[in-house]
């Protein structure tokens, strides 16, 4: 005799088929979705289950309900994503070096585009000599934690491929227990090397500017202890 699923399995099941109905009809944001009467009748689930399914697609963004509309595609928050995953347990026990790792190959393989795109607009490299320039004024570790975020954050971004700074935003939720063991000693040399890595890019040396941005990341190894 067959038992009836979980809901929690129902839910799961019915959240899949909604996610591969919007792939397979190729529909974006906006498009309207079947109501919840039409999905229950297709997945043979109460309408309960597709409304606890709708809820947590909804929370990440990928389908929206609004009074008088009905179900729509959303828009993926991936700010919200990160800003959740951050808090999750199972992804603190992350080996650290694997993130380090991780980072250094997101990072320097952007640089040749952020090379190119600089060449192109020379504001690129004002906006990030203003970050760096703001670095010089940090009284706090804080605010110079929030620089280098941004910092990074902008050189992702000068790369003009979008998927890589939501992709970067989730491993500066990790990095911040790699900089909260900064010393103040350490900061000038950080400043430093923020410096070489954008004048670097303007000169359009892409092979110094991504030794030096590894050198730069791999700086936490060292104080992780990981290299001596």
């Amino acid at each position: 005799m067959l038992e009836a699923l979980p809901r929690r399995k129902i839910r799961d099941d019915v959240a899949q088929r909604i996610k591969e109905f919007i792939a397979v009809e190729k529909l974006v944001p906006g498009d309207r979705l079947p109501t919840e009467t039409e999905l229950a009748e297709t997945c043979g689930v109460s309408r309960l289950s597709v409304r606890e399914a709708t809820k947590a697609l909804e929370f990440l963004g990928i389908v929206e309900s609004k009074t008088g509309v009905g179900l729509t595609v959303g828009k993926i928050d991936l700010a919200r994503m990160t800003d959740h995953l951050g808090f999750h347990p199972a992804l603190h026990r992350v080996d650290p070096l694997q993130l380090i790792d991780s980072r250094i190959i997101v990072e320097i393989g952007v640089v040749p585009h952020v090379a190119r795109r600089m060449a192109a607009d020379p504001s690129i490299h004002a906006s990030l000599q203003t970050i760096v320039d703001r670095f010089r004024s940090a009284r706090d570790l804080q605010k110079w934690i929030d620089l280098d975020i941004e910092f990074h954050r902008s050189l992702l971004a000068a790369s003009g491929l979008s998927p890589l700074v939501a992709f970067g935003d989730l491993l500066q939720v990790f990095f911040q227990r790699f900089r909260d063991s900064i010393k103040k000693a350490e900061w000038k040399r950080g400043i430093e090397s923020h410096q070489r890595i954008i004048d670097l890019l303007r000169d359009q040396n892409i092979d110094g500017a991504a030794a030096e941005l590894q050198t730069h990341i791999e700086s936490h190894k060292q104080r992780l202890g990981a290299v001596t």
